[in-house]
């Protein structure tokens, strides 16, 4: 019987133990807990006095820089919209200016063909006449000697 009061005794110490061991875990497990809780509200806290105002002053400078970003956008489209047309207008010029040098080109021809035909027309009489005065020279010599 000795022997089973010691295996008894024993068995007593390892309840005893086991229960102590299941309070401290219960213990530690609500600790954990608290601790959990607390470390979200400090989260929270943190979140709602450094966090969130940072976020805010975030979205107004994303908001300011979207209205920055629109109005860039219509000034490159105006830019792009006055480029052209001054583009267009710089071709049409040339266009007008080639088209207008080739009309004076072609009047200065016409001119020039005109001042060539009258001054070989000039040249061509003023050629006749010398060619006929002294080619009929040797002819009244000859014919008024007969």
């Amino acid at each position: 019987m000795e022997n089973l009061e010691t295996t008894n005794w024993l068995l007593g110490v390892v309840a005893v133990a086991s229960a102590l061991q299941t309070l401290l875990l219960i213990g530690l497990a609500v600790a954990g807990y608290r601790l959990f809780r607390q470390v979200g509200n400090a989260a929270d806290a943190l979140e709602a006095r450094h966090v969130e105002p940072l976020r805010r002053q975030v979205d107004g400078v994303l908001t300011q820089m979207d209205d920055v970003l629109g109005e860039v956008h219509a000034i490159t489209a105006r830019i792009s919209q006055r480029t052209e047309r001054v583009d267009s207008a710089i071709t049409g010029t040339i266009e007008r200016v080639d088209e207008t040098a080739e009309h004076v080109l072609h009047r200065v021809r016409d001119r020039v063909a005109q001042a060539t035909g009258v001054v070989r027309g000039i040249r061509a009489a003023i050629a006749s006449l010398l060619t006929t005065d002294t080619a009929s020279k040797p002819q009244a010599e000859a014919g008024g000697g007969l």
